[in-house]
């Protein structure tokens, strides 16, 4: 509980759909950012715009994800870029529509377009590869306003070094922070793994970790950060 935002509630009712998840969005700004305000959202017109370029019409989900907070980039693009509606694109093998990219072209998210159709569709994930012809579109979460709930709590862990930080783990440290921090009810992730990427939330802070290899924090505040670095030694990169 923060301030009487309980994050790990709003979370599972963000989890289960759509508006879960734009009240989670809203209540998370409020509490730990800069609370949403009119203006943060493209407009109508916009995304009119990018559909009649396109040829295509955007799923209800990436429509009201936009209009609520697609330009607070300090939410979406703290590390890698969610496009705004003038940059939306279809790859060039006609398979997906583009709307965020890894913050040094590594890789790119979409939805495909047979998918565009629904309200809530799938978002895949294509890596950068070297071998161009081995590039496919991968499962990254199963709701696109799932995926917007994944944007707005990665992203955060990248505001700024005061708040955030990085860990190389080990087994020992995955061992400390499951005793010490509580398990966020999100899916494990990229879908469809065993192994991927898992939400922890300690005293006003927020964990990620990934598949064993990394802790990533964010600290309401500066002395909460502090307080993790604390409980879960190790070389932290900011610290």
């Amino acid at each position: 509980m923060t301030q009487g935002f309980d994050l790990a509630a709003s979370l599972a009712r963000g989890v289960d759909g759509r508006r879960g998840a734009w009240s989670f969005v809203q209540g998370f700004a409020a509490h730990w950012a800069d609370g949403l305000k009119d203006g943060d959202g493209w407009a109508d017109a916009d995304l009119a715009e990018a559909e009649e370029r396109l040829g295509v019409r955007l799923p209800a989900a990436l429509r009201e994800a936009y209009l609520l907070f697609g330009r607070r980039q300090d939410l979406t693009s703290n590390h890698d870029e969610l496009l705004g509606p003038a940059a939306l694109y279809v790859d060039d093998a006609g398979e997906a529509l583009v709307f965020r990219h890894e913050n040094q072209g590594a890789a790119s998210w979409g939805i495909l377009l047979g998918s565009l159709r629904d309200d809530d569709p799938a978002v895949c994930v294509r890596p950068d590869l070297a071998d161009k012809s081995a590039e496919r579109w991968e499962n990254w979460l199963e709701r696109t306003s799932l995926c917007f709930v994944e944007i707005i709590l990665s992203e955060s862990l990248q505001a700024d070094e005061e708040r955030c930080d990085y860990l190389d783990a080990d087994d020992d440290t995955i061992g400390i922070l499951e005793k010490n921090a509580v398990r966020l009810p999100f899916p494990v992730y990229p879908a469809g793994q065993e192994h991927g990427s898992r939400w922890f939330l300690g005293q006003d802070v927020l964990l990620r970790e990934d598949d064993g290899a990394a802790v990533l924090a964010r600290g309401r505040t500066a002395a909460d950060l502090d307080r993790v670095r604390e409980l879960i030694p190790g070389d932290w990169l900011n610290g």
